[in-house]
Order: C-alpha cells, then sequence, then structure tokens
C-alpha cells in the first residue's frame, strides 16, 4: 500500500462512526480511575492509560489463582486464556499468530529485534529526526560495533513528516539495511506516512523496516501488511490500557526465516537443546524472541485490553474519537496565545492524540515538571513532560528544552478538556 498511514489507517476499520454520548459513558463507566470519587481528569494517556475494570479483575483473579493453586499449575490450566493471547495481537495487527512475540516492554521487543539484524560494516540505517532516544542509542551502538553509518533521513521543515523522495533517493544510492522510524514521535503529535515508507523499503529487499508503533497501538488501527513493515514493537500501557511491564513484537515470517540472524538472548523457551549434546534449534516462530519466565497476570491483562479495544470499541471508532479531541483540545489552546504556543508538526489531517505545548515563562523542563505538579496537585489534572533528551535532534533543531504534553483518549470529555485549559488559564493569570 502507498496510502497515508493516518488516512489509509481510519479506512481499514470496520467503522469509522462518532461514537454516541452512550458509548462514551460507558466507557468511562468501564474505567475504576473515572468513576471514583475525586477521579483525574487523565491527560497522559501517551505515558500510561488508565485501564478499564476488566483488565484490572483478569490480572487480580490469575494472581489469586496463582496464590490458591500454585504458578506452574495455574499457567498449565490457563493455556487457552494463554494462547489466545497471541491471536488477539495478531487481529489487531492484520498478521498470523506465529508471527507476534510477548515482551516486557516495547523497548525490550525494539531492541531484541535490532540486535538480531546481521549488520555489515558499511551498511546505513536511516532513521527520523525525532527518532526515540533508546533508538538512537542502539544505531549509535551499532555504529560503534559493526562500523555502520547512521543516516537521519531529511524532512519536510513545515510539516516535521519524513521526505519520501529523499528516503527513495537515499534506498537507491547505499546499501541500506534499516530504516527505523517512531510511527508517533514522543514528543508531538505527528504521525509520519509510515505505509508510503514500507512502500519504498520493498523495493528493495535488503533494506528490513522496523516501525515503533509505541503510541499509535491503540490509537489508530494498524495493520502490517498495508503498512508493509518487516517489524513492528509497541507497549501495552499507553493507548492500548494495559498493564505496565507488557508489550509485544511482530516480525514477519519471511524476514525471520530469512533475514534475521538469531536472538541476541536465548533460552530453553526460544531453542531446543539438542539432538546431540552440543546443538540447539531455534523456535520456528516469533516466540523465538521470548524467554520463558513472565508475568502471565499482566500478560493476561494485555490479552484483555486488546479485547476491549477490539470488540467494545473498535479501532475505527477510537481513532475518530481521540482526532476529534485532539483537534478540539488544539483549538482551545491556541485560544491562549502568545503565553500558550503548540508545538505539534504537521497539518491536523497528519496529526493524533499527542498534544504539546510551550508555555511562555515556563520553557524549561524543570518549571514545566513544576506547573504538571501544579495541575496534578491543584486540580487532580495528569499531563507530562517530554525532555530534549528523549528526541535530540528534532528538540535541538527547535531550540526546545522540553514540552509539555497533553495526550487524550477516547474515554475523556470536552468537559474535561475544558477543565484543563481553565486551569492553564488560571495558572498563566496568577503568575
Amino acid at each position: 500500500s502507498s496510502s497515508s498511514s493516518s488516512s489509509s489507517s481510519s479506512s481499514s476499520s470496520s467503522s469509522n462512526s462518532t461514537p454516541t454520548a452512550e458509548q462514551v459513558a460507558r466507557w468511562r463507566a468501564d474505567t475504576p480511575g473515572l468513576v471514583a470519587a475525586g477521579s483525574v481528569v487523565h491527560l497522559n494517556n501517551a505515558g500510561s492509560s488508565l485501564p478499564v475494570a476488566s483488565t484490572l479483575d483478569t490480572v487480580q483473579s490469575y494472581l489469586r489463582e496463582e496464590a490458591l493453586f500454585g504458578g506452574y499449575e495455574q499457567e498449565e490450566s490457563s493455556r487457552p486464556q494463554l494462547d489466545a493471547i497471541y491471536s488477539r495481537l495478531a487481529r489487531m495487527l492484520g498478521c498470523d499468530d506465529d508471527e507476534v512475540a510477548l515482551a516486557e516492554s516495547a523497548t525490550l521487543g525494539w531492541q531484541l529485534l535490532f540486535h538480531s539484524i546481521p549488520f555489515e560494516a558499511g551498511d546505513y540505517i536511516l532513521t527520523t529526526h525525532a527518532e526515540y532516544a533508546s533508538s538512537y542509542l542502539a544505531f549509535l551502538q551499532a555504529r560503534q560495533r559493526h562500523r555502520v553509518h547512521v543516516h537521519v533521513i531529511p524532512h519536510d521543515r513545515r510539516t516535521g513528516r519524513v521526505c519520501l523522495s529523499s528516503l527513495a533517493d537515499l534506498l537507491a544510492k547505499h546499501p541500506v539495511r534499516l530504516v527505523s522510524i517512531a510511527h508517533v514521535p514522543t514528543n508531538g503529535g505527528l504521525v509520519q506516512p509510515a505505509a508510503e515508507v514500507g512502500a519504498l523499503c520493498a523495493r528493495h529487499p535488503r533494506a528490513l523496516f522496523l516501525l515503533d508503533a509505541c503510541q499509535t497501538a491503540g490509537q489508530l488501527p494498524l495493520d502490517v501488511r498495508a503498512l508493509r513493515c518487516d517489524m513492528l514493537t509497541a507497549t501495552g500501557r499507553k493507548y492500548l490500557r494495559a498493564p505496565r511491564g507488557t508489550g509485544f513484537l511482530y516480525v514477519r515470517r519471511e524476514t525471520m526465516l530469512g533475514q534475521l540472524g538469531e536472538p541476541a538472548l536465548l533460552d530453553l523457551h526460544g531453542a531446543q537443546w539438542g539432538p546431540s549434546l552440543d546443538t540447539y534449534e531455534l523456535r520456528a516462530d516469533a516466540r523465538r524472541f521470548e524467554n520463558w519466565e513472565a508475568s502471565w497476570a499482566l500478560r493476561l491483562g494485555l490479552g484483555e485490553a486488546v479485547r476491549y479495544y477490539l470488540d467494545e470499541v473498535r479501532p475505527g471508532v477510537a481513532w475518530q474519537r481521540i482526532r476529534q479531541l485532539a483537534t478540539e483540545l488544539r483549538s482551545r489552546l491556541s485560544a491562549l496565545a502568545p503565553r500558550v504556543q503548540l508545538r505539534d508538526l504537521g497539518g491536523e489531517e497528519h496529526r493524533c492524540g499527542l498534544v504539546t505545548l510551550s508555555v511562555g515563562g515556563h520553557e524549561s523542563a524543570e518549571a514545566l515538571k513544576r506547573l504538571a505538579a501544579h495541575l496534578r496537585s491543584e486540580h487532580r489534572i495528569n499531563v507530562s513532560v517530554s525532555a530534549a533528551s528523549s528526541t535530540l535532534l528534532d528538540m535541538s533543531e527547535r531550540g526546545l528544552d522540553a514540552v509539555l504534553r497533553a495526550s487524550v483518549h477516547y474515554y475523556n470529555t470536552e468537559s474535561e478538556l475544558e477543565r484543563f485549559v481553565a486551569a492553564l488559564q488560571a495558572f498563566l493569570r496568577d503568575r
């Protein structure tokens, strides 16, 4: 597919209807953090979303069963439910069950895939100016270990999106081994054209495409076949509303068997010792990237969160609601100019639920952390701060030390946005 990820994602869902007030009320009623006395206005969904009650119940119930019957025994008796986690993730991603593996975080999944790529001296790694720090550190490490070149794809300075013609030229001129992009950067609401990047990479069989979907899984519909990515990683705790300590990876079967090396970490879950004493055989599926020990309670929580997203909300509905709320929030915040300046790149058609801003007189990371703490303690409003160190290339280019990040979810309401903007306005008025 060569259609844009921000537009094709929407159409890939079976329903793009605007949710009714009754649906929003039900999502909120299903969320303990929104119905408890003195509940919060949670606008830190790009950090960690509030879970639904069924996810909480799933985790607690499994832990109770482990305590009553034993950890190994409970795992064995729960095997059908544990296997269903993979099938639900595969359904969400549009792939096969054996192309999915679980990890304790998106970063771990990403690192496991990245360090299985057999780089050669002179290979090129292409990335974006807004790449996440953990990924870029791995690129620098690979440059030291394997003498590869790390090259940032030029971007449109007006929209922030990766320049596709420049990417095409780089793929044609250099021995590119990996194209790695963050679908949405941690410091803004820009959605990169992942499907177009995938289409360009597909013309160069040796160039692998690794997509960091940390901020998009659970926010916008994902179809790995349409995106044409070789690998994808994501976390559970952000827009999927799963417990912390959960993540997953996708690897295309042909890529895993034909282009990747062995996992950097290997134990008796990912491989079998034998048939002789000095040989071993790797698993034939993506679970070769897993380790034997894991918290199955948390993983079942991930599976339940994915089920709720797919069946109770539906990806297209979630995406439309999130975009609607983010657009409204940006509109409300723009009325506070010049003291408040929106920092999201791209046009509204290429933006998502992350809304970032600068506040005049409070530009430093420490000042914004104090503002976030004030909003939390005085108004019970959760937002976060994205410091330059997380996306150093982009933030340095724009001369930003940090941005305040308010990230909306489908369960937020217009009145909550109004409450946040009013609290910010009062803060500015008093200072």
